[in-house]
């Protein structure tokens, strides 16, 4: 990749996040260490030598609240849950092991990926089914939840997983506001680097992966940022 690395916007539009995170906020002015756990596929398991978000998540945070907030009573674990080649049939049977009995204090899920990559495995509408049935039970539980939809590569974008890809999206959209849980647009933002900032699909994605579906080193952190960023606002002003 080239060294002249493209400027990226984060629009308030796409980034923000629909709802306050009123649990997360509550545990940051406790005591004790503050988890949050990340649930998700490859992208969130990370693979090969591109460091996954939730790492990097990690490691934003701590220092939001080093050097910019100084709290030091404050400790953020990112507990990596992810798990190549998931969805979210196979992921509803590790929520008791992976988030219920961790305790966190925000979930993030990351989803939707696999039913379009493996198109001939899986059924987006069965799918989007396990992913209400999944978000229902985090809201049941009380749990703090944020979704991430998929992320806007050239494997996304071609022959009949396109048309597949933007339904994969709305039905996440869909299913995120009927659950009334916040919704990271990982896609739309890609989308919006690519279309607006004329970001090449070469720039956003891993260029040793033959299947041309993994985001770059550069691009998990650009998009590492934005989801910084807007969990940041939706804690509102801290002291």
């Amino acid at each position: 990749m080239s060294d002249n690395l493209p400027t990226v916007e984060f629009p308030a539009a796409i980034v923000d996040l629909t709802y306050p995170l009123m649990r997360l906020r509550q545990a940051l002015d406790g005591k004790g260490p503050v988890r949050i756990v990340a649930m998700g596929s490859s992208s969130t398991a990370g693979r090969a030598d591109v460091v996954p978000y939730p790492y990097r998540l990690e490691m934003y945070l701590r220092q939001y609240f080093k050097d910019v907030v100084p709290r030091p009573d404050i400790r953020i674990d990112v507990l990596n849950r992810g798990k190549g080649g998931e969805e979210a049939n196979e992921e509803l049977g590790r929520f008791e092991a992976d988030i219920f009995r961790e305790g966190p204090a925000l979930v993030i899920w990351q989803v939707g990926t696999n039913a379009v990559f493996h198109n001939e495995k899986y059924d987006v509408d069965i799918v989007a089914g396990n992913i209400r049935e999944g978000l229902a039970q985090l809201r049941a539980r009380g749990f703090e939840v944020l979704v991430i939809d998929p992320q806007f590569v050239t494997k996304m974008l071609w022959d009949d997983r396109a048309e597949l890809a933007d339904k994969m999206v709305r039905l996440i959209r869909e299913a995120a506001n009927e659950a009334e849980v916040n919704l990271f647009q990982r896609w739309s933002l890609m989308r919006h680097w690519h279309v607006q900032n004329n970001v090449s699909l070469e720039q956003l994605i891993d260029t040793g992966d033959p299947d041309k579906l993994h985001q770059n080193d550069w691009s998990t952190q650009q998009v590492s940022l934005a989801l910084k960023n807007a969990i940041i606002k939706a804690l509102g002003p801290m002291a």
